[in-house]
Parts: C-alpha cells; structure tokens; sequence
C-alpha cells in the first residue's frame, strides 16, 4: 500500500468535517443575514462527493481499528451530507423555476466600493412579491441588508459612501445595519 493510499482516508475526514462546518455556516448565516462567506452549495456539493470517493478509497487501510473507524465516520458524514445537499439544490431548482426571481438593478455607492443588486422575487399564487437587496463582497462573499414585502419599485439614493437610503429606510453600512428581518 503506498502512501498515497493511506492519506486518503485521513484527507477525506478533514475535507467533510470542513464541507460540513461551511454548510452549517452558511445555513446560520442565511438565517441571521450575516455575511455569507460559505461557497455556493453545489459548491459543497462536489466537495462532499469527492469526501465520500476518498473515503471509500480509504477503507483500503486497514492498519488499525482507528483508521477503519474514521473511514466509516468520513463514509457516513458525507453521504448524509451529499444527500442533504442534494435536496437543498434540488428544492432550490425545483421552486426557483416557480417564483420569478429576476435582478433589477446594481447600484455602487460614489466612490465605487460597495454594491448592492437588487432581486424582485415573485412568488405567484403561492406567496407574495419581495424586493431584497444584497450588498456584494469579495468573491461569492454578500449579505442581504434588504428585505421589503409587497412592494415593486426600488429607490436608491446614496447619502454617502457608507449610508444608503432604500425606498426612504436608511442604512449605515457600515455599521451593519439592515432592512426587513
């Protein structure tokens, strides 16, 4: 057995433990609006597959109980994750084709250092209309800082590089503040 095969068992814990604390984060995250910095899932998705390839691959080592054990551990996590994953993209594919989530608009603020896209979501007969506004970070990095219900127009109006105001809601980016939670 070389060493490559008896890496793969190790390596595979540690990429589902972290796939495991990104997916957690970024359910907290969606649920706090906080800054969401978690990769997108289908994102978490494959991370979570190839987990569950390496561990498969791992049960090869059969040096001692330990390592067995983390290869059924890492087997487990990750086909439970892959499976929830695979439902949260599919719930997500399957109600976004119902809902008309279309952008407005993206607007930055005087000096150019932050955006914000704004996203009307309709959801038909099942729901109501929304305007959410998310303000972009680097990467895939944003954070929702607007939420307003039943409305269909978007005023934006800069009142200076870090204070915004949406449809007359003032916010101080800076300071973290949001609108509609």
């Amino acid at each position: 057995m070389s060493s490559l095969e008896k890496r793969y068992n190790f390596w595979s814990l540690y990429l589902i433990l972290v796939c495991l604390r990104a997916a957690f984060y970024s359910l907290y995250s969606n649920i706090n609006n906080t800054w969401l910095i978690s990769p997108p899932n289908y994102i978490l998705f494959i991370i979570s597959v190839l987990a569950f390839i390496l561990g498969i691959k791992g049960l090869k080592d059969k040096r001692n109980w330990r390592i067995k054990t983390r290869s059924w551990l890492t087997i487990t996590l990750s086909s439970m994750l892959s499976i929830a994953l695979f439902l949260a993209l599919s719930f997500t594919f399957f109600f976004s084709s119902f809902g008309a989530n279309e952008h407005i608009k993206r607007v930055s603020s005087p000096d150019n250092s932050l955006i914000i896209d704004f996203h009307r979501w309709d959801a038909g007969a099942a729901g109501t209309f929304v305007i959410r506004g998310e303000l972009n970070g680097p990467l895939w990095f944003k954070k929702r800082i607007y939420y307003e219900k039943r409305t269909e127009n978007i005023n934006v109006e800069w009142k200076s590089n870090n204070k915004v105001s949406i449809n007359n809601h003032v916010l101080k980016l800076n300071e973290g503040e949001t609108f509609g939670y």
